[in-house]
């Protein structure tokens, strides 16, 4: 069995906190580990299973590869998708890689962003699906539902409580019906999770959605592999339909099987649901960071930098960043996409960025910007390097905080200790090394007529960017 990660969401609904470049699957929102962590680390007990098919964009490779690794998976494949294409092509290149070396594994499909407490009977669930999936049958999970929620697709079954042929796919409903679906006990919401034979989605694509399989086909034998990354064809992909593998093959096979699941899951998509997932105390608040309340009931309060005080409110959502702050009541907090729409529109960073930025190399932090100069607080992980660039539009003062810095600027190359600093003028082809076994931080001052990202000119990059 191949674990297929599905990691390709922005997560747009928890905004602040998620964020386009940094969605919620490589958050850590209730421990140590991040979602998408969790995810793999649920797997294991499960006996033979191979490593992880994971897919997801360009702009979110580094985090997949630096977060798999920190959980000592060996050996993922990692396939970058040039464009959101929906979950079915996204599942047809998954189940065309897995096929390659003539083999027909089952593949467990799991979204990278979803919360599940009771693992034991998640993984009684798999054994289940298994069963299914080696008969050539395309099982679905289905969620045996706690309230009429109107917010979830829902699954028609055959029979009750048992894994059972599946009559129909609904949509959202509205609340009535959900009410009477979640009384007749025949529904389950859907939850976008899957097993099924490579064999059998290809078959069944190839009957249902032929352009979509050859698309993915096509991009996928004209891809290339890039460092710990396979890359697919852009044009190939682009070319690609664009549907989810419900409407694609799902609603249409009559292979579909359902099991019930009922493990505690949630697919944490609003910050209502973010609160219900999270341990509240009496007054059920959930407060994370420096927080200080009083007289406050069933809300959720976070602060990751300052100190944030709530007085007097009830059903609210409060979260503090580094570069902004939403305050919403908990029924409005679901809007928030309209919020990131409008900082999309008027070109704030903030729809995509966090003021701490993650690179392959480690992160930076900007700490002041105005009209003619930044200053960043760069972070560079032992042995990383940044790429041998220039700019045509900025200078650069550097300072050395801690650890050592070997610094190119054109032809000279030195090496600068704690307390030392160097200038880099515009124009100036150079590069930042950390050669030691400790993290490298430096200030950098930026000054000039334009201070944007995009003014980078890259002649070398370790890891292969543009």
């Amino acid at each position: 069995m191949i674990p297929v990660i599905m990691s390709g969401g922005s997560g747009t609904r928890l905004w602040p906190l998620s964020r386009k470049h940094k969605p919620k699957q490589f958050l850590a929102l209730f421990g140590e580990n991040t979602m998408f962590q969790e995810t793999l680390h649920r797997l294991e007990g499960l006996g033979d299973i191979k490593p992880p098919i994971v897919v997801c964009n360009n702009d979110h490779r580094f985090m997949v590869a630096e977060q798999s690794q920190e959980l000592d998976i060996k050996n993922p494949t990692i396939l970058l998708e040039p464009f959101g294409r929906n979950t079915a092509p996204a599942l047809a290149i998954a189940a065309l890689q897995a096929s390659l070396k003539g083999e027909d594994p089952v593949l467990l499909v799991l979204a990278a962003d979803h919360v599940i407490d009771d693992v034991a009977v998640f993984h009684q669930a798999i054994a289940k699906a298994q069963v299914e999936a080696e008969k050539g049958l395309l099982v679905t999970f289905g969620i045996v539902p706690t309230s009429p929620n109107t917010g979830y697709g829902y699954i028609r079954a055959n029979e009750k409580n048992t894994v059972s042929k599946v009559k129909a796919f609904v949509e959202k409903p509205d609340l009535a019906t959900a009410k009477d679906y979640v009384a007749s006990g025949d529904y389950y919401w859907n939850s976008g999770m899957f097993m099924f034979k490579a064999s059998t989605l290809i078959t069944e694509l190839e009957k249902f959605s032929p352009e979509i399989l050859k698309s993915c086909q096509q991009a996928l034998s004209k891809g290339q592999r890039d460092l710990d990354f396979i890359r697919l064809d852009s044009d190939e992909f682009k070319a690609c339909p664009a549907d989810s593998i419900d409407y694609a093959v799902m609603e249409q096979t009559d292979k579909a099987v359902v099991v019930p699941l009922d493990a505690g899951w949630n697919d944490v998509g609003s910050w209502s649901s973010l609160w219900e997932c999270d341990k509240q105390d009496d007054d059920k608040n959930v407060l994370h960071g420096d927080v200080m309340i009083d007289d406050v009931k069933n809300s959720y309060v976070r602060s990751d930098h300052r100190l944030v005080s709530v007085l007097g409110l009830d059903d609210v959502v409060v979260v503090e960043t580094a570069d902004a702050i939403m305050v919403a009541s908990k029924d409005s907090a679901q809007n928030v996409k309209t919020i990131v729409n409008n900082l999309t529109k008027a070109n704030r960073s903030e729809s995509e960025n966090h003021r701490l930025c993650y690179r392959p190399w480690g992160c930076y932090d900007c700490i002041d910007v105005g009209e003619r100069f930044q200053v960043k607080h760069i972070t560079v992980n032992p042995g990383a390097s940044l790429s041998l660039q220039l700019h045509y539009h900025r200078a650069e003062h550097w300072v050395v905080v801690t650890g050592s810095a070997e610094v190119t600027c054109d032809d000279k190359v030195m090496l600068l200790s704690e307390n030392e600093s160097t200038y880099i003028p515009l124009g100036k082809k150079h590069r930042l090394h950390n050669p030691g076994r400790v993290p490298l931080e430096i200030i950098e001052v930026q000054s000039g007529s334009y201070l944007g990202e995009d003014d980078i000119v890259r002649f070398d990059d370790n890891y292969r960017r543009n």
